[in-house]
């Protein structure tokens, strides 16, 4: 059996929401496994881990660039926010984004390209000695279109192109240029808001319909109903999975009475030319450790205003 540490405790309590002694019971069944133990909360109904988070681990800046029908978002991290307005930090962070979109988003061959006469890998060392504290190239990715237009959101920026959630939305269209960027702007608004993990339903992996309807299926035997009405509540509660992750079937966050599909159905209509979401990218500083809860949803709404 695993040693239960009050750290440990601590840590998956910052993570679910759960109680103390509900923390440390799913670590004793888990053997200190502390997703399993996420999982075990989550059957029970005990954790909230799904609208809870901790605090941020890195500092750096997201990056976003676009060039015609093209465009890349990098993150890179530094171990503090003084260095992330740091001149020097983003002026490397703007000559990596032109190196990323030359190479499509590849992180590794981002990182054995060239600036200047140094490779990025390097050139990223030289300015760690020169600044004194530790950076890493974290990620990079890229989106494009044949016809239509890619969209650049970069919420709470530090400088242009440059702050915490860095988000590209590329719509695929023959329709009006102007027009079309208005919608990708709203889209990839309400992306940088709600954080979709997936464009469709067909693109949401068997692994992780298999896990969500298993803790579903855990939830519902508790309330003692009959098999047909389980596999019912089963099958809505994967329902409202999809309207939470997938990002065509999220309520718009500037109309909430509408899903983003209907929004960008309305929208060719009204342009007169088929509209697609053809693929998004989003990019939030620190993604994947714990941060700070944020009602980013409100935030991103108040810059409308």
């Amino acid at each position: 059996m695993a040693e239960i540490t009050a750290s440990l405790v601590k840590e998956l309590r910052e993570k679910t929401g759960a109680g103390m002694m509900e923390c440390k019971k799913a670590l004793s069944e888990t053997n200190g496994d502390l997703e399993q133990a996420i999982d075990f909360l989550r059957k029970k109904g005990l954790s909230v881990a799904e609208k809870k988070a901790g605090r941020v681990a890195s500092q750096g800046l997201v990056g976003v660039i676009v060039q015609g029908k093209e465009g890349a978002v990098v993150e890179l991290n530094s171990e503090t926010d003084f260095v992330a307005r740091n001149a020097e930090f983003q002026a490397f962070l703007s000559e990596v984004l032109s190196v990323a979109l030359a190479q499509k988003g590849d992180i590794e061959s981002v990182k054995t390209a060239q600036i200047g006469d140094k490779s990025v890998a390097d050139a990223l060392t030289a300015l760690i000695a020169k600044i004194g504290e530790n950076m890493s190239l974290r990620r990079a990715s890229y989106v494009s279109v044949t016809n239509g237009v890619v969209v650049p959101y970069m919420h709470t920026a530090i400088v242009p192109g440059q702050g915490k959630i860095g988000v590209l939305v590329a719509l695929e269209s023959t329709a009006d240029t102007a027009k079309l960027t208005e919608l990708g702007k709203k889209i990839a608004m309400h992306v940088a808001a709600t954080a979709p993990r997936f464009l469709s339903i067909a693109d949401v992996d068997a692994d992780t319909i298999a896990h969500e309807k298993g803790i579903y299926e855990e939830q519902a035997k508790a309330s003692g109903k009959p098999a047909n009405i389980i596999e019912k509540m089963v099958e809505g509660r994967l329902r409202k999975f999809y309207e939470e992750v997938v990002v065509l079937e999220q309520s718009f966050i500037m109309d909430p009475d509408q899903k983003v599909k209907d929004v960008i159905a309305q929208a060719a209509k009204e342009l007169g030319a088929d509209v697609t979401l053809k693929s998004f990218v989003r990019f939030g500083l620190g993604e994947g450790l714990a941060k700070k809860e944020e009602d980013f949803a409100a935030e991103v709404n108040s810059c409308l205003k």
